[in-house]
């Protein structure tokens, strides 16, 4: 902790995913990095299930004006079924793309798009690590179900072998039967 004056000013511990700017040239770049869920310091991370190596990759490309870059992540996380909450463990793949305009004289106050962001020629390097927090958050799926597993009755694919024919039970059985024959 430091103290200017009244202000007390937290110190930034080192980035997890930092991309250093000073003499980066023009052209593109490639950084890999590999971390943890609990290595970002956000129980979010751990109860969504990420489990293992997180890799993140990340691609910078310096123009004149402008930095663009972007995230791309890859991790396994063990997730339930929404039907039937059998564990699945799923690859889960994210991307995330930023770009970066050095700014001029004048135009620090401007209001931008968050995939937009100003930064000053002088910056020596950019902290990541809450845009790839948010990409392994966005990449997990709104939906998850398993198929064919047998024990979530609802996708489940019907296996009917070639001479069986099973008899419905009961008169509104056999009418469904008919209409799901009808429109095969």
């Amino acid at each position: 902790m430091l103290f200017y004056g009244k202000e007390v000013v937290m110190s930034r511990e080192k980035a997890l995913i930092e991309i250093r700017l000073a003499g980066l040239s023009d052209g593109s770049h490639e950084f890999g990095f590999t971390c943890t869920a609990a290595d970002f310091g956000d129980p979010a991370l751990v109860e969504a299930g990420f489990s293992g190596e997180i890799s993140v990759g990340v691609t910078a490309e310096k123009l004149d004006g402008e930095l663009i870059i972007t995230i791309n992540t890859s991790a396994t996380a063990g997730l339930a079924c929404d039907l039937c909450l059998a564990p699945i463990s799923a690859g889960l793949e994210g991307s995330y793309r930023i770009w970066y305009s050095y700014e001029h004289a004048g135009e620090s106050g401007e209001s931008r798009d968050e995939e937009y962001r100003l930064i000053d020629r002088n910056t020596l390097s950019i902290d990541l690590t809450e845009d790839v927090r948010e990409t392994l958050l966005l990449s997990i799926p709104m939906k998850i179900t398993c198929t064919n597993n047998p024990d979530c009755g609802v996708f489940r694919q019907e296996e009917e072998e070639a001479g069986e024919d099973r008899l419905p039970d009961n008169s509104w059985q056999e009418s469904l039967e008919k209409l799901k024959n009808k429109y095969r």
